[in-house]
């Protein structure tokens, strides 16, 4: 990998400045152990974007995001700015840093490290060994559908809408992302909607099984939403890949995300189509929320976030290595016993979002020895 690749750092609002610092501290880490640089900027976004500058992504933040090699936010929103305009919310700001980036591909890794088995709420022969991921189509669905909103009704009454909408060109692309993740891993993909009930699950199973033809070693099963969320928590090993909407894989992720644990533990990839380069836009991010009632506490765990810089790592930099090396060390900590408050257990020793990120660190230097 090329030095001084050019990274833009968006805390955000409540722990995501915490958690970010001990990204830094593997950053720096790997400027003195592997000689591996990066230009690091920050900037605001979200509720602090909204404090300082009225807006939740002023275009200015937006241009460096589309300039930069990879993006790595940490967390939005927050009670205080729950009734800001709607159009300037903490959650407009990350919706519109996706669309515009055009991050369509949310990848969404639901992984059981051997020593946080016992912390999930199923029993551990469910889970153990659990090694899925969720891709989520970002840009479209639900979340960005007209006509959408709230009107009064001639009787008085009032009613809300919101507009689910796929063309067959987002759905395609998605799908085929899915079909090239799952001949990398298992050769299985589960493809999720709800087409007994909706028209858009009625083309997204069409293109799906169209594109299916072009990848025949893959095995393709169609499953509606409702069923994949009981079977995430019936079986949740017969799922290697799982393709699915903007709507439903917001609810399915965090659903596997409890299989593992805790949300403080997963990371995310939101990446772009390639460029003639092969330069692609992409932004990494925890799975998990800003946490505002622990923020300052430096008690967060910022494992999430080292695991989302792991991650770019792999999918900007294509390095493995370093990405394997992180996520090992990660292992290693855990293994050792050190919990923050979310995933702590009993015989377990209690650290804090600073003292987990030192311990990383030292790790690191013990595998890298």
């Amino acid at each position: 990998m090329s030095a001084n690749k050019k990274l833009l750092f968006l805390p955000g609002d409540g722990i995501g400045p915490e958690v970010m610092g001990q990204v830094h501290r593997v950053i720096e880490w790997m400027d003195r152990r592997r000689h591996i640089c990066f230009d690091v900027t920050e900037d605001l976004v979200g509720g602090a974007a909204i404090d300082a500058q009225g807006t939740s992504l002023t275009d200015e933040t937006l241009s460096a995001a589309m300039s930069v090699d990879a993006v790595l936010l940490g967390a939005v929103g927050g009670p205080k700015w729950d009734n800001v305009a709607r159009d300037i919310r903490p959650e407009a700001g990350l919706l519109k840093l996706r669309k515009e980036m055009d991050l369509f591909a949310n990848l969404r890794p639901a992984t059981v490290i051997p020593a946080l088995a016992g912390a999930s709420t199923l029993k551990s022969e469910f889970i153990s060994g659990l090694d899925m991921l969720i891709l989520r189509e970002l840009t479209s669905g639900i979340y960005f559908g007209k006509p959408c909103g709230i009107s009064e009704r001639d009787d008085g009454t009032s009613e809300a809408l919101d507009t689910q909408r796929y063309t067959s060109t987002e759905i395609e692309r998605i799908v085929r992302v899915g079909f090239e993740i799952a001949g990398k891993r298992e050769r299985v993909l589960h493809s999720v909607e709800k087409a007994n009930v909706m028209e858009t699950g009625v083309l997204w199973r069409q293109i799906t099984s169209k594109v299916s033809e072009d990848y025949p070693s893959i095995e393709l099963h169609h499953m509606y939403a409702d069923n994949c969320a009981m079977q995430l928590v019936r079986a949740p090993k017969q799922f290697d890949v799982i393709v699915t909407d903007n709507l439903f894989g917001d609810i399915l992720s965090d659903c596997a995300a409890m299989l593992t644990g805790s949300l403080g533990m997963l990371p995310s990839a939101s990446l772009g189509n390639a460029d003639e380069s092969g330069r692609r836009m992409a932004m990494y991010e925890p799975v998990h929320g800003s946490a505002p009632d622990i923020a300052g506490e430096d008690s967060a765990n910022p494992l999430a976030t080292i695991l989302s810089f792991a991650m770019m790592l792999q999918y900007s930099f294509d390095d493995s290595d370093n990405a394997d090396l992180i996520k090992n060390a990660v292992s290693q900590v855990l293994a050792r016993g050190l919990r923050t408050s979310d995933i702590m257990q009993d015989g377990m020793k209690l650290v804090s979002c600073s003292q987990m990120g030192e311990a990383l660190c030292m790790e690191l230097d013990r595998l890298a020895a």
